[in-house]
């Protein structure tokens, strides 16, 4: 038997619900948040593998649990995760906040010691981003360079973390240091259709990430689009932000033989969709639940991000077989 904890059933967290229920090896789902009634419809909803529970960020962690996966803003995803360390059991968080995923990546150290794996930056970017990253190195013979692009929020805390994101001092990994630039310097970045070109602020979110999994880089970028100004309703005719298209995109420069090379490679979705699948294979792998190709999580003990923390063919495998499906992009580089 196999036993999930969800918390935060939002955006995200509703669509991580539906993938986890559906997954065959999963005979629990406990559901997790605010709104007692809510998370009830929820729940019946799912059908009878899901239940919901009274849990407030900080409670321990129900007993049975396999593995916890969160869809919460920054402060109560952490406090999650501590619980989740001192209950020993593997936890996932889609969190895009750079100052969360920093708290989380903080617990390494406990836990390590407590025999458990922390994964961080289960979205779209964060999280996709990094694994297309790692597949890249696959095919390039080193990597020293990589520039990611992200357009799209997933749900109110996601358009919280990115349009905080936008607005403090980005930073630059190059040639072994932190650069910390000055606010400014858009680019125009293509993304394939229906997006088409954004323009692209450089910020600092999870770009930390990809310098501690990936070895050797001399440079890494991360740029966030403009996030929607306001919510709009679906009575306007019109899609919210959380349930509108977004993309990331992933340039990584290296070798190939004598030769200097690049790959780049994206992928499109609707983004609280895409970040929910995500989250929810994390989860599943953690736990060991479905039969072994959905089963990519490397086990590591520790706080990671996912590019050092997956392999990447079974892990995208496993997504495209969900419906989120990566591919080579052709277009302007990002950087």
């Amino acid at each position: 038997m196999t036993t999930v904890l969800l918390v935060g059933a939002g955006a995200v967290g509703s669509r991580a619900a539906r993938q986890l229920v559906d997954t065959p090896g999963l005979t629990r789902l406990l559901v997790a948040g605010r709104g007692r009634d809510r998370l009830q419809r929820i729940a019946r909803v799912l059908g009878r593998v899901a239940e919901s529970v009274a849990l407030t960020p900080g409670d321990p962690i129900p007993a049975g649990v396999d593995a916890v996966a969160t869809a919460l803003p920054p402060e109560p995803d952490v406090a999650v995760a501590r619980a989740a360390v001192a209950a020993r059991v593997p936890f996932a968080s889609a969190g895009d906040d750079d100052g969360a995923i920093a708290a989380l990546l903080a617990l390494d150290d406990a836990a390590r010691a407590a025999g458990v794996t922390l994964a961080t930056g289960c979205g779209l970017a964060p999280g996709l981003a990094d694994v297309l990253v790692r597949h890249a190195g696959g095919v390039l013979e080193t990597v020293d360079e990589v520039h990611v692009a992200r357009a799209g929020v997933a749900g109110p805390a996601s358009l919280a973390s990115v349009r905080r994101a936008r607005r403090e001092r980005p930073a630059e990994w190059r040639e072994g240091a932190w650069h910390r630039e000055r606010r400014g310097g858009a680019e125009l970045v293509w993304f394939p259709d229906p997006i088409g070109p954004r323009e692209c602020e450089p910020v600092a979110a999870g770009t930390a990430l990809l310098v501690a999994s990936i070895p050797g880089l001399e440079r890494a970028t991360t740029r966030f689009d403009e996030p929607p100004a306001r919510r709009v309703g679906t009575a306007l005719g019109r899609r919210p932000p959380e349930d509108s298209w977004g993309a990331a995109r992933v340039e990584v420069w290296g070798s190939r033989g004598r030769a200097r090379a690049s790959v780049v490679y994206g992928a499109i979705d609707r983004t609280a969709v895409a970040a929910g699948t995500m989250l929810a294979v994390t989860a599943l792998g953690l736990a060991g639940a479905g039969p072994a190709p959905a089963r990519p999580t490397v086990y590591e003990h520790g706080a990671h991000g996912l590019a050092g923390l997956v392999d990447p063919p079974p892990f995208l495998g496993e997504l495209a077989r969900r419906g989120v499906k990566a591919a080579v992009f052709e277009g302007a580089a990002v950087a």
